[in-house]
């Protein structure tokens, strides 16, 4: 079985996310997505970030209904600041029947050589990249362990979500209502 792994804050979890791990369950050989919900990324720092806790739980809650996606909530139990490398040999050890695969945006494939160990990564792992826009292109597009997945551009970023929210805008159709009821009755984001 093969599993595209979705690392992100998903501070919160949007409909974007979600049309990207569709795609990658229809159109590619991917089995499952799991979203892996990072604690701290370590190119990202946020005074923003929700407790990883409730980041789970909007996940959970977006995608309870889909069988294809699942959580994984294994980097919580992970040194922190957690890094792709070492959360893929993990899951590769734990689960020595299931393939892993990273699923990245076209914008981090350029800084992608910055990230921890990003060669065996590369050595070891498939990358499926999709589109983004105002990528840069990359050489690594070419690596024969890159594989870049049709699907359509999306531009829906939490910072916008999380901005309408302090100012009691609409965030319907940006998360999935279930996301939506939680950040309401939890007042998320709201500082």
């Amino acid at each position: 079985m093969k599993i595209g792994l979705f690392f992100g804050s998903f501070n919160p979890i949007h409909t974007g996310h979600l049309i990207i791990a569709g795609i990658m369950v229809e159109t590619t050989d991917i089995n499952k997505v799991w979203f892996v919900v990072s604690p701290q990324n370590p190119l990202k720092m946020s005074k923003s970030l929700l407790h990883e806790f409730d980041r789970l739980d909007m996940v959970q809650a977006a995608i309870h209904d889909n069988y294809n996606l699942e959580v994984s909530d294994v980097e919580f139990r992970m040194p922190k600041p957690s890094y792709t490398i070492d959360t893929m040999t993990l899951l590769a050890e734990k689960h020595p029947g299931k393939k892993f695969v990273l699923i990245i945006g076209e914008d981090n494939l350029k800084t992608f050589p910055k990230w921890k160990n990003h060669n065996i990564i590369l050595e070891n792992f498939e990358v499926y990249v999709y589109p983004r826009p105002k990528s840069v292109d990359s050489v690594l597009k070419t690596h024969p362990n890159v594989c870049m997945v049709d699907a359509p551009m999306i531009d829906i970023s939490a910072t916008f979500i999380r901005k309408c929210i302090k100012q009691s805008r609409s965030v319907r159709y940006l998360v999935p209502d279930p996301v939506e009821a939680m950040i309401r009755s939890k007042n998320f984001y709201q500082d």
